[in-house]
């Protein structure tokens, strides 16, 4: 599988697109579980979004296919995947500060690339949760490990590994929108929608002071590469909970580019023991 992968990656970033955007439609077409809660999810939060259904087809497609380009390129070759950068400046005042920073990356474009992008110039430490089908796990981990890219498992040993890394002034990197298990979220609208959502940036951020920032690399048209937009995000300490927030901000990160967030992942999901929002 790391073999095919590592071929996978030496296409060009068009011809992994358009075999993606390909990939996508059958995808949808052939699962009718897929299809029905990628339009579900599209429909309530994007009201008269149907136009917008064949391109987030396509979008889903190139998220997957993009992957290996991503994972086994090197670093010269993730570096020119990148066609520019918003926001770099508040990475480095964030930086100076000395305090860390807790990078969201949702499911939005090519958010695969962020972490691997930060790590050409800066150490991070990214969570992440291990495939179900763990003979996956090698693939995944020598995909997205690299010199300064440590991984931290969702659990207590990996949130230890995030909290030193914050104390040393690093940075660490998860996905908000990912449905935490039972007792590591609390319910926050998202779309209008209750979700269960992670607590686990916020804690982190008002235990260290770290700044957190928001990341995004948009995928741009006939495989240009990706723009990746920076910006601070909410910080602990206000009267609303900072789960509130953080939805409400990425809910404005990805109404500017709809198509490319995966409407198809469940994110609305209740977890095993948790009791369902009112």
């Amino acid at each position: 599988m790391v073999t095919l992968f590592r071929v996978l990656g030496n296409l060009p970033l068009f011809i992994l697109h358009g075999v993606g955007a390909i990939a996508g439609w059958i995808t949808y077409l052939a699962s009718p579980r897929y299809r029905r809660r990628l339009r579900e999810n599209l429909a309530a939060a994007i009201p008269g979004s149907g136009a917008m259904l064949g391109a987030a087809i396509v979008e889903a497609g190139k998220a997957v296919l993009e992957v290996p380009a991503v994972w086994f390129r090197p670093a010269t070759g993730v570096a020119a995947m990148m066609a520019s950068v918003e926001g770099w400046d508040c990475v480095e005042a964030a930086l100076e500060r000395g305090k860390g920073i807790v990078f969201l990356t949702p499911h939005l474009g090519c958010f695969e690339i962020t972490a691997q992008y930060y790590a050409l110039s800066h150490p991070i430490t990214v969570l992440y949760r291990p495939p179900r089908k763990r003979f996956l796990a090698p693939l995944l981990i020598a995909g997205r490990e690299r010199p300064t890219l440590q991984l931290a498992s969702a659990d207590r040993s990996g949130v230890r590994l995030l909290l030193k890394a914050l104390q040393r002034g690093e940075a660490v990197g998860m996905l908000p929108d990912q449905a935490p298990r039972i007792g590591e979220g609390a319910w926050a609208d998202f779309f209008g929608r209750p979700a269960y959502t992670m607590t686990l940036a916020g804690r982190l951020a008002e235990a260290t002071g770290a700044q957190v920032m928001l990341a995004f690399a948009e995928r741009l048209p006939a495989g240009r590469g990706f723009r990746l937009h920076l910006a601070p995000g909410p910080m602990p300490g206000a009267e609303e909970s900072f789960e509130k927030r953080m939805n409400r901000e990425l809910e404005k990160l990805i109404r500017r580019h709809p198509s490319q967030y995966l409407w198809a992942y469940d994110r609305y999901k209740v977890p095993r023991g948790a009791r369902q929002a009112p």
